[in-house]
């Protein structure tokens, strides 16, 4: 989907994903120190970043839906938290290097040639010992799941995320498969969702 399809689709129903944090995140996240910085790369309505913000991080958020980056500056409005937000295709932006102690990557599905190039700013980005956390469509979800896009190419595989990252020189803690439950017309089914969790080396 390119820009113009995003627009239409988050114009289309107010708040796509609704307010809450996506429930991986806060589980993985929860219990971790604000320690400064967060980036949150395609933030969409803003769900993600608000809830950091929310925790004591200073959050910058980047999408490159501008329905979606309005919604999200009024969202966080409304809950009385600071958030930069930046109008961006998160497949051109360039984060300050070094500067961030955490970053989320929260359901961007791209050719893997655009994937590692958002990676490499990812891993540039982070200070050391900073976390990447990403979450997103496992390519299982085609045949065993349910929902979410329908191009293999562009769902991750949990061994070539790894693969990625470690290339990178980051320091791989979780990558595996996790089960989301979704309330379709046929009942309760479970999608299936890739989780990352990483590190950069501490200075």
């Amino acid at each position: 989907m390119d820009r113009q399809d995003w627009n239409t689709r988050y114009s289309a129903k107010d708040l796509v994903w609704g307010a809450e944090p996506n429930r991986f995140l806060a589980e993985e996240l929860g219990g971790v120190a604000s320690s400064g910085r967060a980036l949150d790369l395609a933030c969409g309505e803003g769900r993600n970043a608000i809830w950091l913000a929310k925790q004591g991080w200073r959050v910058t958020a980047v999408d490159y839906s501008d329905v979606a980056v309005d919604r999200a500056r009024r969202l966080a409005r409304e809950q009385g938290v600071e958030v930069e937000w930046i109008e961006a295709d998160a497949t051109s932006f360039e984060p300050e290097r070094g500067k961030f102690q955490l970053v989320v990557i929260a359901y961007l599905h791209l050719p893997a040639e655009q994937r590692r190039t958002v990676l490499q700013h990812t891993a540039g980005a982070l200070a050391p010992g900073g976390l990447l956390f990403m979450i997103g469509h496992a390519r299982r979800n085609l045949a065993e799941g349910t929902g979410g896009p329908q191009s293999p190419e562009v769902l991750w595989e949990p061994e070539e995320i790894r693969a990625d990252l470690l290339s990178l020189g980051l320091v791989v803690q979780r990558v595996e498969h996790v089960l989301r439950p979704v309330e379709t017309p046929e009942g309760t089914r479970n999608a299936i969702d890739t989780l990352v969790r990483a590190a950069s080396k501490a200075g």
